[in-house]
């Protein structure tokens, strides 16, 4: 089956009933589809924008235990992210890495108490474990972060965790899941969840934004998997839902690389208010992040606050010397975790709520999967597919994806952007060898060709220009006023390519422009 929207709509209309339904196109939906897909069970993913469009590919791009959370003394939670850590390195090798993270030092205390913080991290990794920390010497820190503060600078300590792109890594988590008969939908919003007379769900209906057509599935079971948008699909159940989450923004700036140093990412564990930044070198580029703000409302494009971007650049310029101004800021991004609602009268904090997942059964048997983080996708799909399978009284199949390939897998190295595409490299380059027009360049200072946009067009179910600018190549979080001078270009094969008219071209690129201010200072 080709990753395309028009197969997966003939599917839908040619299927009368399925196994298991997922409301949910990030990370915690893509990995139910492929381990309820893998698993021989009929599966349908419908998302209501683009892949990860959300939370999902605004991760801070580090696949981790949490180093953070084994200081809050979560050691549970910390124990299985590093496990899941080791599977996506072993799945996923094309789309992630290991790092190394450096944390300066300025006081010998606090020096000896990170260092044996991190030997505890590295143990609870047991046979998954990917570096050994270490410390540094002053000599040694300046070596490996150029740019630190060496005012009163007596050393720092080493460790290393992962890296990873995460909209391509949702993408090929779809990918796989087609690829075990799954059908997934991006563009499609469920509108209802349809019930027997028992008050039992059996499906839902949703609306397809490319036709505008209502379809009505029928499903043994339904998965809400939204993330921060949950309890919208819970109003759907039941009108009188009381909210189970509570947003919290997390968010980013990405800068030029010659601020920070060589491939060394930067940790900083105590900020002024407590929360951990990370300078995390990322594509070429170097990321800043992030903020924990708690938020009353949820919204699919969160702007960042002023005040969160000023407290990442006052906390860089009290480690770096020459620190970046606003003035150098590529791109500002902003990402909404879902966090548990909190019930105490403290509800502006969000340290204290749990970032570990919640599994949830309705009255009506609607399965509702929220919270966790990126790095344990697989194990909180796991434990959503063993309960649908209760639920939807389903043939009992065991789990496949602890040693599931994702699609893309290969351990060979590409050089530059090509790494996040894979075994798919090779073909795309074709396109270019075949069509020699397709080997232009997007951008005069970047990599991205012109056969990449005919390939997503193809293979990886791109609707619009930002689909593919934002997510598929990363260009708006890499440098957002670059990508839109490229949106042009992309705008044009992707008419040629989907079949559309100069209007759509048109509004194509009005509606990026107003996307690309959201990404800009």
């Amino acid at each position: 089956m080709k990753f395309t929207r028009n197969e997966a709509i003939e599917r839908i209309e040619s299927t009368s009933q399925w196994d298991i339904t997922i409301i949910g196109g990030g990370a915690t939906g893509l990995g139910i589809a492929v381990d309820a897909a893998s698993r021989g069970y009929k599966t349908l993913l419908i998302e209501k924008y683009d892949f990860a469009k959300g939370t999902s590919s605004k991760s801070t791009k580090l696949v981790h235990g949490g180093v953070r959370y084994l200081a809050n003394g979560d050691v549970k939670l910390v124990m299985s992210a590093l496990k899941e850590r080791g599977l996506i390195f072993k799945n996923a090798p094309h789309v992630s890495f290991v790092q190394s993270f450096v944390i300066p030092s300025y006081s010998f205390f606090n020096k000896m108490k990170f260092l044996i913080g991190l030997k505890l991290y590295d143990w609870m990794a047991g046979k998954l474990r990917i570096g050994q920390s270490t410390l540094l010497s002053k000599k040694e820190v300046i070596e490996k972060l150029p740019k630190v503060k060496q005012k009163n600078l007596i050393g720092g300590v080493q460790y290393f965790d992962g890296q990873f792109d995460d909209a391509r890594l949702a993408l090929n988590l779809g990918q796989t899941a087609s690829e075990h008969g799954a059908v997934v939908l991006n563009y499609a919003e469920a509108t209802a969840i349809t019930k027997d007379e028992n008050g039992k769900v059996i499906g839902l209906e949703f609306l397809d934004s490319g036709s505008n057509k209502t379809y009505k599935i029928k499903s043994k079971a339904v998965i809400n998997a939204t993330g921060i948008f949950v309890d919208d699909i819970l109003k759907l159940d039941v009108a009188a839902h009381k909210n189970l989450v509570r947003p919290s923004q997390g968010a980013h700036i990405v800068i030029d690389k010659k601020f920070l140093g060589n491939i060394d990412a930067l940790m900083i564990p105590e900020t002024s208010d407590g929360r951990v930044l990370f300078g995390v070198p990322w594509h070429g580029k170097v990321l800043l992040g992030t903020t924990d703000t708690p938020l009353n409302e949820h919204q699919i494009e969160p702007r960042p606050l002023e005040e969160e971007i000023e407290f990442i650049l006052k906390t860089a310029d009290a480690y770096l010397d020459n620190a970046p101004t606003r003035q150098d800021v590529l791109s500002v991004f902003a990402g909404l975790r879902p966090l548990a609602a909190p019930t105490d009268k403290d509800s502006n904090s969000t340290k204290e709520i749990s970032r570990d997942h919640k599994l949830i059964k309705s009255k009506s048997d609607l399965i509702t999967i929220t919270g966790g983080k990126w790095t344990t996708y697989r194990k909180m799909a796991e434990e959503t597919v063993d309960l649908a399978i209760g639920v939807g009284g389903l043939t009992p199949t065991p789990c496949a994806t602890t040693t599931l390939k994702i699609h893309g897998y290969t351990t060979e190295r590409q050089a530059g952007h090509w790494q996040v595409y894979g075994s798919d490299t090779q073909e795309i380059i074709n396109l270019a060898n075949e069509n020699p027009s397709l080997g232009n360049r997007l951008h005069k200072d970047f990599d991205f060709i012109e056969a990449e946009v005919v390939w997503s067009c193809r293979n990886e179910m791109i609707y619009n220009i930002e689909d593919f600018l934002a997510r598929r190549i990363r260009f708006l979080l890499l440098d957002a006023k670059a990508s839109l001078q490229a949106a042009p270009r992309v705008a044009e094969i992707m008419a040629t390519e989907l079949q559309k008219d100069e209007n759509w071209v048109k509004s194509q690129l009005d509606s990026y422009t107003q996307l690309v201010k959201n990404y800009t200072l």
